[in-house]
């Protein structure tokens, strides 16, 4: 009896430890991250998704209710179905509220929210891999480099990335409740890894291929090959949502028109871009220099050459890993880790005017991060201890330097001029980047300056109609309408038809006093999307001057309603109520414009109190 008991006292004293040596990571890892990370408390909106995502989305602004909920459940917003994203953004809406006594959303709270879901994740990811391998220290490796590494900035730095950290984050706690599944199969523990499956596919659709990654981690650590095809046909459930989000998505983002047609970009330009940008990243992790928030698509002169070798060299790499597999499984795991998870956004099906995007590294590098901090290792077996010592103190300064790097890469998101300034230095013919960078110096009231960059994108790239409308924007804005109308009408013609075109249209004929023009752009708008407010705003501010008070009336309440956030409505309405003279019912819509964030012409409200004080003092 003594005897068993003496033997256990060592085991206990070693658990202990462990417990000790993970607790100390853990606040390391908190710690890390958050000072790489912290510079992202300062920085603002950038004109870049954020503005439709929650700074002018009037769902978002409306905080989490019943009705913003039953919203979010059914948008299909942006061209994704994302209704935990928006929830998480009503509830940033909600703390903007409680801390700040803000309006609308503070870009504070929102970036501090990304900050805390990617610390979360760092801890996840190392407990997960401390679990399923029982290596703490080769696991800590991986969830430093994960929580550290430059090409993260972008995920954690863009407030309309949220989609990207939180489905990583079910994604992650899927596979927990995976590795518990596998230790005692049963329902409800099945039904926990589809109930976190669903999560990160209402986040993303980009965890389509997490069945996939979970049959990889069957081989390397959990080895459960023995099973068979019992692997796949316990995940049929896992493929079919898959393949539900895969349809629903494409679907939407076709609908939305930000899918290529394959007359645009040919079936063999894509190939070739994909097997580019899979060598790319490698080069980016393992070098992390002239990161930008956009790499523009990439000439096809030389892309088929790049394609073929980038290709050839996947080729063997892959057939290196393999041929290595039993030895060493967990290459051949990290690496296919890697291949397969960037499938979803490696440009087959090319969305948006990117040949790549940092953003979409942040789950597939996981698996090249597990080479490293099992391969190295591994290479080096039978070393001195004054060498493992120093490969502990490269870890180590590797770490830091990576940290270091993160958070100058930080700083450029503090603003969008910044951000984009950036991206047109560290990048050749970047019309996106000059696109927003334009608009950006535009909207700080450098409208020359403006107007120069958006002019540079129509020289790039003449068929990019987006560049087109933002510079008929600023040319109406700065009273050269005709010139800013041509360009509206090559930008519906280049298409697609959008409210967006149809509103700048109105604005522009009101302008110049086409008044029937005018409203039938606003008529056209309003056919497109019934609620769009800002047409319906012009519509009544038309209809008034035609004399016809009571529809233009009608237009505002419909917008007011729509939004109660949307000011100008009510201050239309208070002038109207004014000319009818019903002075208690102006009164209440200039305090509803006030609480909206508008503020009426002190001229009218001088003239409204020599008819009647207000009733609200």
């Amino acid at each position: 009896m003594g005897k068993h008991a003496a033997a256990g006292k060592p085991a206990q004293k070693n658990a202990r430890s462990l417990s000790r040596h993970q607790l100390v990571i853990c606040l390391l890892l908190i710690v890390v991250t958050v000072v790489a990370y912290w510079q992202v408390s300062g920085c603002a909106f950038v004109d870049f998704d954020d503005s439709q995502y929650v700074r002018d989305n009037p769902y978002v602004n409306a905080g989490l209710k019943y009705d913003t909920i039953c919203w979010s459940l059914r948008a299909m917003y942006q061209g994704t179905w994302q209704p935990v994203v928006w929830m998480s953004y009503m509830v940033d809406r909600d703390m903007s509220a409680l801390l700040f006594h803000s309006n609308v959303t503070d870009p504070r709270v929102c970036h501090l929210t990304n900050l805390v879901v990617h610390v979360a994740n760092g801890l996840l990811l190392f407990f997960l891999l401390s679990v399923m391998t029982g290596s703490t220290w080769r696991s800590a490796l991986v969830s430093f480099l994960f929580a550290v590494h430059p090409l993260h900035v972008e995920s954690v730095a863009w407030i309309a990335e949220r989609k990207g950290l939180l489905s990583t984050f079910f994604g992650l706690l899927a596979m927990f409740a995976y590795l518990n599944y596998t230790r005692r199969p049963n329902l409800q523990r099945y039904g926990c890894v589809l109930l976190a499956f669903a999560l990160a596919l209402m986040c993303k659709p980009m965890l389509v291929s997490l069945p996939v990654v979970l049959l990889l981690v069957d081989y390397w650590p959990l080895g459960r090959m023995n099973l068979r095809w019992r692997l796949v046909w316990e995940k049929a459930p896992l493929f079919v949502m898959s393949a539900a989000s895969f349809v629903i998505t494409f679907i939407a983002q076709r609908a939305s028109g930000a899918v290529s047609n394959l007359d645009v970009l040919p079936v063999w330009c894509r190939i070739a871009n994909a097997a580019v940008s899979y060598i790319a990243y490698v080069l980016k992790m393992l070098w992390p220099s002239n990161l930008a928030v956009l790499y523009p698509v990439r000439p096809m002169e030389p892309l088929i050459w790049q394609g073929i070798c980038s290709s050839l060299a996947l080729v063997v790499v892959t057939i290196l890993v393999i041929r290595t597999g039993r030895r060493r499984p967990y290459l051949a795991v990290g690496w296919f880790w890697y291949l397969i998870t960037l499938v979803p956004v490696i440009g087959l099906v090319q969305v948006g005017a990117q040949s790549m995007a940092d953003r979409f590294t942040y789950l597939p590098l996981i698996g090249l991060f597990v080479v490293v901090a099992w391969g190295i290792p591994d290479l080096l077996t039978g070393i001195s201890a004054t060498l493992r010592r120093l490969l502990q103190a490269s870890a180590v300064a590797l770490i830091v330097t990576l940290a270091v790097c993160t958070w100058s890469q930080t700083g450029f998101w503090r603003d969008p001029y910044t951000l984009f300034d950036h991206a047109i230095k560290v990048t050749k013919r970047n019309w996106v980047a000059y696109d927003h960078r334009g608009v950006a110096l535009c909207h700080h009231g450098r409208y020359n300056e403006g107007i120069r960059d958006l002019s540079k994108v129509i020289e790039i790239e003449p068929g990019y109609a987006e560049g087109h409308m933002n510079l008929a924007i600023e040319l109406i804005a700065s009273g050269k309408i005709d010139e800013g109308i041509s360009h509206v009408l090559t930008a519906l013609r280049l298409g697609p038809d959008s409210t967006k075109v149809r509103d700048e249209l109105a604005y522009a004929y009101y302008t110049q006093g086409k008044l029937d023009l005018a409203a039938e752009q606003c008529r056209a708008a309003l056919r497109l999307d019934p609620k769009f407010l800002s047409s319906h705003n012009m519509l009544g501010v038309i209809l008034k001057a035609r004399g016809r008070l009571d529809e233009a009336m009608s237009h505002w309440q419909t917008a007011v309603r729509l939004d109660p956030g949307y000011a100008d409505p009510f201050g239309n309405l208070a002038l109207a109520y004014f000319s009818k003279g019903d002075y208690a019912a102006a009164w209440k819509q200039v305090h509803l414009m006030k609480k909206a964030g508008g503020q009426p012409h002190q001229g009218f409200i001088a003239d409204l109190s020599r008819r009647m004080p207000d009733p609200g003092r």
